[in-house]
């Protein structure tokens, strides 16, 4: 089991979106990927997606408006 991580600070969107579904096909069942961020309208519309793709959402933490941390697991 791998961890991936995706750094998209500094990113609006749809580039967080983006760069989280490119780093969900590199990961193998089991993998765990961590999107970091500070781009408020992607820190609702990943879980969303990862809820549409059928995957495990871990932990989305972070302060409103500030940086946020989300895993996944594929």
């Amino acid at each position: 089991m791998a961890e991936i991580k995706v750094d998209c600070r500094g990113q609006n969107c749809p580039v967080p979106l983006v760069e989280t579904r490119k780093a969900l096909k590199r990961a193998a069942p089991g993998d765990v990927v961590e999107v970091t961020g500070d781009h408020p309208a992607s820190k609702k519309e990943i879980p969303m997606a990862v809820k549409a793709l059928g995957l495990e959402l871990l932990e989305v933490e972070g302060e409103e408006g500030g940086e946020w941390r989300i895993r996944i697991r594929r």
